[in-house]
């Protein structure tokens, strides 16, 4: 490959991320289609609703990469006429989309557990079969997360991390049904819409967690306490920035937006103050996750008979 095809600086990293993201998901594709049919199959052969909740809960998952794939693809495109800053969003839709998918998921689980419960003469003991499927889920699931959540933290995609969460709810699911299961060949045979029910209760409050905190992002949620405090922090450290004030942050994706008053003296030029404020901005953008700086310059007046560096004491 030519030189000058090579993808260098942040677009190159940028778009290695992506690859990241997007490779994570499809193993999670192939796991949870594996997972789905296995569980369905056996839940109904065996006699498990436990298992056939764990199968819809993996369906689930499964939708949910989906959504995640098509998030990521249009979320990399850049500003154009109606989207000026990007579409960085996407990725925040999608996670409200996937919170508002898990709760009713739950929601479904729910409904039809509770019917057993209310006519337990109905529950029949399952067949081991269950259970192996069950634990073989479970060890799947735990494996996917923490591969998903290292990839989603290495790429800083809350999204990512979002779905990977899901696969970790599946892992506990999983963990239910066992025990569910477990008990139910042991004579209890209740526990097996017990253990759907809690899986249900999970499922359900997972979806409320990410539905809530993407509705949050989507209403200009600041950044974290720590990540103004950084941004901050780097503006001081900027050469000619005399103090920093209204600094006001937005998340934009997985990325903030940026909007700070810079106290800079008053007696520099126009070109001279341009300057230090695109050193700042620069600066934010390079060494965090920052999209776009909005920058006002505030002029600092000073006695002329005192020197500038004393100034900055």
């Amino acid at each position: 490959m030519p030189i000058q095809d090579i993808p260098s600086g942040p677009g190159a990293d940028a778009h290695a991320d992506y690859i990241a993201g997007r490779r994570s998901t499809l193993v999670s594709v192939a796991v949870n289609i594996g997972l789905s049919v296995a569980q369905a199959v056996a839940g109904l052969w065996a006699g498990s609703q436990a298992l056939l909740a764990d199968a819809l809960h993996s369906l689930s998952d499964l939708l949910s990469d989906f959504v995640v794939l098509l998030a990521g693809h249009h979320g990399r495109k850049g500003p154009d006429a109606d989207h000026q800053y990007g579409h960085r969003r996407y990725e925040t839709a999608a996670s409200l989309v996937l919170g508002c998918l898990l709760l009713a998921v739950g929601v479904g689980m729910l409904w039809a557990a509770v019917g057993k419960i209310q006519h337990p003469q109905g529950v029949q003991a399952v067949k081991p079969i269950a259970l192996w499927v069950a634990v073989v889920a479970l060890l799947s699931k735990e494996l996917l997360f923490r591969y998903m959540l290292a990839v989603a933290k290495r790429v800083r995609s809350g999204m990512l991390v979002a779905n990977a969460w899901h696969a970790r709810s599946d892992a506990a699911s999983s963990l239910v049904v066992a025990f569910g299961v477990g008990g139910n060949l042991l004579g209890y045979h209740v526990l097996d819409p017990v253990a759907a029910i809690v899986v249900g209760l999970m499922v359900s409050r997972m979806g409320c967690k990410f539905g809530w905190d993407a509705l949050n992002d989507l209403m200009d949620r600041a950044a974290d306490t720590e990540t103004v405090a950084a941004i901050r922090q780097t503006m001081l450290e900027t050469p000619g920035v005399l103090g920093v004030h209204d600094l006001r942050t937005r998340k934009m994706g997985d990325q903030v937006l940026v909007d700070v008053h810079l106290e800079i003296y008053a007696n520099l030029t126009v070109a001279e103050g341009h300057a230090i404020a695109a050193e700042a901005h620069q600066r934010t953008v390079d060494r965090h996750h920052v999209l776009s700086v909005m920058t006002h310059v505030d002029p600092v007046y000073v006695p002329t008979n005192v020197p500038a560096k004393e100034t900055r004491s």
